[in-house]
């Protein structure tokens, strides 16, 4: 169903209090949509990534986190004012292409799909990597090519099986974050294990300072720490497969200050009360480095699980996205028609098998030319993904606007702080895009979007020559529709 299909329905599901429906089957209960909400803000950015933020910042990455937490939590609540309005599996590329224009629907789509394709290349590769901890003997290439196969065969079957996977991979993940606050707070207060006589919450000043590389340090990890939330706006995309999306998403989004609070702030801040934070190094996880100063020998070992889970949870996220966007995109002209049929069991299988092609493709690329080339691809994913909550928040400053003006009706799920809120995170993020040129570590990520907005260019064009009708923005209100521009 395209986007003007779904208006046409629009008043006739509202009035049964339903979601557009998209020919998808609505197969994600509560359970799973929390689930997958918390999974998505856990990922290796933290059970990795966050030992380069805290060797670069100091135990000030805790008021990083809070503040970026914040600017998070923001974008969410301007989803899920969207999500109330109109709760579609193409969520911000349906809001960008209606908000913002039919040509940054397209890019917005796109590149969304370009990146959990290139997120799907890089966590297979790096799940085939944990592996070899426990046996170096197995090859790469076999466990990438046996976990792609798996997830993808999980996909095949039904959402359902999808949001189960997911729900188990994050009980994984939370009960581990979970383990170690409650371990680290038993060494703290008790004082048991060899960390037992050091171990304090002085730990936090008492080595330089809560800012030992000073606010500009800190500052500089704003980005670092970004990039760790990536793939939280995934639960927009389970609107259209959401059993009850207007009652399961407003309870998702409103959890993630909690999830921030507790599995980010929180771990951080008992992990470096029993570590003093000039242990951690680039590449080393901060929870290994804890377990080995609590004298835990399994500590490695359980972390490497983790960071397995997590890189699998996020390549089965990666093909469930790339299949209902390609799909979103074909419906709304923007891509091949091929695209548009779903399975038996309403699923995108075709989108999501050429998506699961080309990460074999990039995984045996990996594999065989692990140069730069490959890295600046990779990069690109980081600067995709501040895109889509760009155009969240452009979609939802023009929503509120025209909802002002008596053109839109309200949304049952008002994000606070409405537009100021969405100007302030707005404003944030140009912040971070800035610092990412600035720093020699990040300012590759930066090359690849000119390269990718010529190729979005040449691609809007070449549809709007073969179809104009295809990229003309829905017609009036008045008609049953609403327009793509104010």
């Amino acid at each position: 169903m395209t986007s003007v299909q779904v208006d046409k329905h629009r008043d006739g599901n509202e009035a049964a209090g339903k979601a557009p429906e998209e020919g998808y089957q609505r197969g994600l209960g509560n359970r799973q949509i929390q689930m997958i909400a918390i999974g998505g803000a856990i990922g290796t950015g933290l059970f990795l990534g966050a030992g380069k933020a805290i060797s670069k910042a100091g135990p000030s990455i805790i008021l990083a986190y809070a503040i970026v937490g914040l600017v998070i939590f923001l974008i969410m609540r301007a989803l899920g004012e969207l999500l109330m309005y109109r709760p579609v599996s193409g969520s911000f590329s349906e809001y960008g292409r209606e908000f913002l224009g039919p040509f940054i629907g397209f890019v917005t789509g796109w590149t969304y799909w370009l990146f959990w394709v290139v997120t799907g290349i890089t966590e297979v590769t790096a799940a085939a990597t944990y592996v070899q901890y426990w046996n170096k003997g197995i090859p790469q290439w076999v466990s990438a090519l046996v976990f792609t196969v798996a997830l993808f065969g999980i996909n095949l079957i039904s959402v359902k099986i999808f949001g189960e996977l997911e729900f188990w991979f994050s009980m994984v993940k939370v009960t581990a974050i979970i383990g170690m606050i409650l371990i680290g707070l038993g060494v703290i207060t008790l004082g048991f294990s060899k960390a037992g006589d050091t171990a304090s919450f002085t730990l936090l000043w008492s080595h330089g300072g809560f800012f030992p590389k000073g606010i500009g340090g800190t500052l500089m990890t704003l980005q670092i720490v970004m990039f760790a939330f990536l793939a939280v706006e995934l639960v927009g995309v389970t609107a259209g497969e959401a059993t009850d999306p207007k009652k399961v998403l407003p309870k998702a989004i409103n959890t993630v200050p909690w999830r921030i609070g507790l599995f980010y702030i929180g771990a951080l801040i008992i992990i470096l009360s029993v570590v003093s934070w000039t242990v951690f190094k680039p590449g080393v996880s901060p929870f290994v480095a804890a377990f080995q100063q609590i004298g835990l020998p399994a500590g490695a070992g359980i972390v490497n699980f983790v960071v397995l889970t997590a890189a699998l949870s996020s390549a089965n996220s990666g093909m469930y996205s790339t299949g209902r966007m390609l799909r979103d995109l074909s419906l709304n002209g923007q891509g091949p028609k091929f695209f548009t049929r779903l399975s038996k069991n309403g699923l995108p299988t075709r989108g999501t098998g050429v998506s699961v092609a080309l990460m074999l493709v990039g995984v045996y690329i990996n594999y065989q030319w692990p140069g730069d080339a490959f890295n600046y691809v990779v990069s690109f994913a980081t600067i995709s993904g501040m895109w889509a909550w760009i155009v969240i928040l452009l979609s939802h400053l023009r929503y509120r606007a025209r909802v002002n003006r008596g053109e839109l009706p309200e949304s049952e799920f008002r994000a606070p702080g409405a537009p100021y809120a969405s100007i302030f995170a707005l404003a944030f993020i140009a912040m971070v895009i800035v610092m990412m040129g600035v720093d020699p570590d990040t300012r590759i990520s930066l090359y690849a979007a000119p390269l990718w907005a010529i190729v979005m260019g040449a691609g809007y064009v070449a549809i709007k020559r073969r179809d104009a009708a295809a990229l003309a923005a829905p017609a009036a209100n008045d008609a049953g529709t609403r327009t793509a521009e104010d």
